[in-house]
Order: structure tokens, then C-alpha cells, then sequence
């Protein structure tokens, strides 16, 4: 027990940065990434404390996310203008991140990273995207959210997706994140 107490601060450094690696020479500093899954941790933490401000101040200007809907491809005033209500009414979302990698390019200016979430409502959940390095620092460039589907429910999934597509009146979701 006491070399399993003494082990556990170098288990939790490793598993904590087992998903993330950098191709290439030179390899841009452990800093560099460490800030990049910052920001990511970030966009998590306000979304989940309903931060209108500071979690959009995370994304560049000319950012896109891409939601679970095939018609949720937002410019990033799109997706403020949808998400601000919620936040007005305290109400972020909570996606907590079980697995992540990251990718930090050689320059040290661009980082691209998925990454496995639990959500409440949706269970298991996917992020993917790119992160750029600029004089503010890290910033999202692309958001990705996405619901991954077992190969086994796929094909009736797209049925039942095309049925509704097809029908004169679609139903309305219920929104939400």
C-alpha cells in the first residue's frame, strides 16, 4: 500500500497525459499544450456555469460549431444568438470530458483534438475541432459536437432519419445542449 501511495502522483501525471502527443521535431513545449486543453477545459466549465461572456471570448471571431442537427453549422454570432438565451436564463449545458487527445502542430500555432463527453440528456458524446495560437492566446476555431452511433443501429437510424425528412411536418426537438 505505501509504494501504491507513492506511485499514484506518477499514475495520475501519465494517464492524465496519455492521450495527447505531437508529431515531429522540434515538439512545442509541454506549456503550449497544457494551455490548449486549458481552453478546452474552459469551454466546458463556463458552458456548465451558463458564462455567456467568457465562454464565447474562448472562440476567434470567426469560428464555426457544428451541433448534433444536420442544420447546426453556426458562424459564431449564429450560435451566440442560439445559445445566449440559455445563458440569460441560467442555463448552460454540462458535457464532462472522460478522454481527450490532442495534437499540437509543429509551429506551435495550431492544435486539433477530439474528445469522449457525458452529457446528462445524450450519454456519450463526442468533441472534435481545431484550436488556433494568436496574440490572445489559444482560441477555438472550430467546434464539432457530435453523437456517436454503434455501427449494430446505424442503418435503422438513417431510416428512421429519411423518414423524417420526408414527412410534411417534421417534429421540432426540444433544442438544448
Amino acid at each position: 500500500m505505501h509504494t501504491l501511495r507513492r506511485l499514484l502522483p506518477i499514475l495520475v501525471l501519465l494517464v492524465s497525459t496519455a492521450g495527447c502527443h505531437v508529431r515531429g521535431d522540434p515538439q512545442p513545449s509541454e506549456a503550449a499544450r497544457g494551455d490548449a486543453a486549458h481552453v478546452l477545459d474552459e469551454l466546458h466549465r463556463l458552458a456548465a456555469a451558463a458564462d455567456g461572456e467568457a465562454y464565447f471570448a474562448l472562440f476567434e471571431p470567426d469560428a464555426r460549431y457544428l451541433g448534433t442537427d444536420a442544420s447546426e453549422r453556426w458562424t459564431l454570432e449564429e450560435f451566440r444568438a442560439y445559445a445566449e438565451p440559455w445563458f440569460a436564463q441560467g442555463r448552460g449545458w454540462s458535457y464532462s470530458v472522460t478522454e481527450r487527445r490532442l495534437t499540437v502542430a509543429e509551429d506551435g500555432r495550431t492544435a486539433w483534438f477530439d474528445e469522449r463527453l457525458r452529457n446528462a440528456k445524450y450519454g456519450e458524446c463526442r468533441g472534435s475541432g481545431v484550436l488556433v495560437h494568436g496574440e490572445r492566446g489559444w482560441r477555438i476555431a472550430q467546434y464539432v459536437l457530435s453523437l456517436p452511433v454503434p455501427n449494430e443501429l446505424a442503418l435503422d437510424l438513417v431510416q428512421r432519419i429519411q423518414a423524417l425528412e420526408a414527412s410534411p411536418s417534421p417534429a421540432a426537438g426540444d433544442g438544448g445542449l
